[in-house]
């Protein structure tokens, strides 16, 4: 690769890393897994880059990578997804004269980020790209690669689930927001 080759990709990775990092976390809800989810997209990308003359659309490549690398690893016996019935104790964000905003921002997301590991990869996927990522429909049945009643049938069942999942949870969360 062209050392401006090189420089272009080092920028593009430098301002985007954090945000793919995020919605990999989302999507898998392990940072561990997060990373290499992360890492995945960008040696594909870095893998394609000569070829990829739309620079617009780097960021839908990353996504498009980070989701079937997810989809991929869940299919693989030994990465089956283990739900635990409790999360582990964390400290409090508003413990010693805290903002109690933040501490509520927190809670709410801690409670949504384990309501999402319990639903399941696919609606997780979907519900992730619609709702975290701010993609329409077509933008997200292009990326997973299916048709946008399946996108719409998935969004409708994840948000069930989450629903359930989360329970007493939700109007907790409907109420901070």
């Amino acid at each position: 690769m062209e050392q401006r080759e090189e420089q272009e990709f080092a920028e593009y990775f430098a301002a985007r890393r954090d945000a793919v990092r995020r919605t990999a976390y989302a999507l898998c809800g392990d940072w561990h897994r997060a990373d290499d989810l992360a890492q995945t997209a960008f040696v594909a990308l870095h893998r394609k880059w000569r070829k990829i003359r739309d620079r617009g659309a780097l960021d839908a490549y990353v996504r498009k990578t980070l989701v079937r690398a997810l989809i991929d690893e869940t299919r693989r016996p030994w990465r089956r997804e283990r739900f635990v019935d409790e999360m582990p104790e964390v400290a409090s964000a508003n413990g010693s004269g805290g903002d109690d905003a933040v501490g509520d921002a927190v809670a709410t997301r801690s409670a949504l980020l384990a309501g999402l590991r319990r639903v399941p990869p696919r609606q997780r996927a979907v519900l992730v790209l619609r709702f975290l990522e701010g993609l329409d429909v077509a933008a997200v049945a292009e990326t997973l690669k299916c048709s946008e009643g399946t996108v719409k049938s998935q969004t409708s069942r994840g948000l069930a689930t989450l629903r359930d999942v989360l329970g007493d949870d939700l109007d907790d969360l409907r109420s901070a927001s």
